[in-house]
């Protein structure tokens, strides 16, 4: 018997990927992360506890470089620019890089401000540097 194939009776293929079980498979990994995700963060309960020591001393006659809210920089009273900020603080600490220097900045400035002033005084040569706040106030409290 001759059989007679007709153009029409071809089977087609499909040229499509079936993405069911890929959608499936994310589902799972998706909800498997959803549960432990909360697992994986460490939270230990540590109860620190306070210390009665006193601060330590001030040295007699401290630096202070004070960061005001307008970015501008201070050494004890007196008003500095950023780039004569280090041959000031040479004369205030009279050639000393070891002298520990005392940064204080109000509370508006931002980190990166702060950073790149503590940059500066890096890069002047000046290690020890002390930030100051205020003692025995919470935070919030009016000074």
């Amino acid at each position: 018997m001759i059989r007679i194939r007709h153009a029409d009776e071809t089977p087609h293929e499909a040229h499509e990927i079936n993405v069911t079980p890929f959608i499936d498979v994310m589902l799972v990994l998706l909800v498997i992360f959803m549960v432990t995700a909360p697992l994986t963060t460490v939270n230990v309960p540590v109860d620190l506890p306070s210390s009665t020591e006193k601060p330590a001393p001030r040295p007699d006659n401290p630096v202070f470089l004070t960061v005001k809210a307008d970015h501008g920089l201070t050494v004890g009273e007196d008003d500095i620019t950023a780039e004569t900020m280090a041959s000031v603080l040479e004369a205030a600490t009279k050639g000393n890089k070891d002298e520990r220097i005392f940064l204080r900045a109000d509370k508006t400035v931002d980190y990166g401000t702060l950073m790149a002033v503590m940059d500066k005084l890096r890069a002047a040569g000046y290690l020890k540097v002390a930030l100051v706040n205020l003692q025995g106030q919470e935070e919030g409290s009016e000074p």
